[in-house]
Order: structure tokens, then sequence, then C-alpha cells
């Protein structure tokens, strides 16, 4: 589950925005008995992701208080593949404010860039035709909201166009791996 800093929805539970604010966050579905009624009016509204390489490809990251353990993981390899790694990691707020940039464009469209499909590590997600892919090992799982369908060889001599913002790639490059549902070990 994840959310984008606040509130998306209207009284009447419509989505009226794609966003609050730049803090993007993924989140366990269940943390200290915590108990909320989905899309509450004037609450943050819940996103609901198949796996965590989904919601790092639509730009969120892990929430630094229900995922601490993984939130550290994925700044310390934030930190690792910055040009000049700091004495210390970054803070959320400034991953949220470099990331954001990765995430939409001026028209609010979903930003993606090329590259070579041979390069991106697992648990990257790219974009062929109108599918959506999940790289992992040699093969590329075939995404649906309620599962991976079907594996299918990955290319090498392809340019694909990247779903999953270059920082992130970079973050697992560096030995961030995303958590990937179930239904990918089953094909």
């Amino acid at each position: 589950m994840g959310n984008r800093g606040g509130a998306l929805h209207s009284r009447n539970r419509q989505i009226v925005r794609p966003y609050a604010s730049r803090r993007w966050i993924t989140c366990l579905l269940e943390f200290k008995g915590r108990r909320r009624s989905v899309m509450s009016p004037g609450h943050y509204t819940e996103l609901f992701f198949l796996d965590e390489a989904v919601a790092l490809a639509a730009g969120h990251r892990p929430c630094a208080e229900c995922r601490r353990e993984r939130f550290n993981a994925f700044k310390d390899a934030w930190n690792r593949s910055s040009d000049a790694p700091a004495p210390d990691p970054p803070s959320a707020d400034e991953i949220d404010l470099e990331l954001h940039r990765w995430r939409i464009d001026r028209r609010k469209g979903k930003v993606t860039w090329r590259a070579a499909l041979n390069s991106l590590p697992d648990g990257c997600f790219v974009q062929i035709g109108d599918s959506s892919y999940l790289v992992r090992g040699d093969s590329l799982l075939l995404w649906s909201p309620a599962g991976y369908l079907e594996k299918r060889l990955r290319p090498n001599d392809l340019t694909v166009d990247v779903l999953t913002p270059e920082p992130v790639v970079r973050c697992i490059r560096q030995g961030y791996i995303p958590e990937i549902h179930k239904s990918a070990l089953m094909l």
C-alpha cells in the first residue's frame, strides 16, 4: 500500500488529483494494529500495488516509519549511487525532492527514459508496446494488476522505455532488491 502525500479524493471518493505532495511512499498493509477506512474524507488516499517493484516504478519509496528497515536500505543504496556519496545518507526530504523530478513532467505525464534492455538490473519495469514488464534475470514478466501473467525471453538488442525512475534504477544497481509478488516465482 502507499500514498502520495495526502488526500487525492473528494468527499464522494472520486480521485480529483494525481498527488498531494512529493512524499510518495509505500507502506505495510498492517502496522501496529492501526485500522483505516479506505478513502476517508480528509485523510490520505490509499493506493494499492501488486508489489514493491510496481510501487518503485510508479515513483514511490519505502516509508520511513512502517518500513524503516527497507527505507534505510533504500537510502543507503541511494547514497552509494551518488557521484559523491556523503558521510551521512540523505534524508527522506532530499530523496523525495530528487525523485519527484523523475516522476512527472510539467504536463503531469509520467517521466520515462530510454535504455538498452540488457543494461537494466532485475526489479526494473519497462514498457514494450502497450505492455509493462518486470525485468527478472534473462526474462521479462508481463505485468497485470492481479499478478505476472507470462514469462518471455529478454531480448539482448532492444532499447526500451524504462518506467522505473532513473534514480531508483541506480539504487537497484547498488544492491537494493525490490520485493516481488509471488506470481513471478510461478512462471
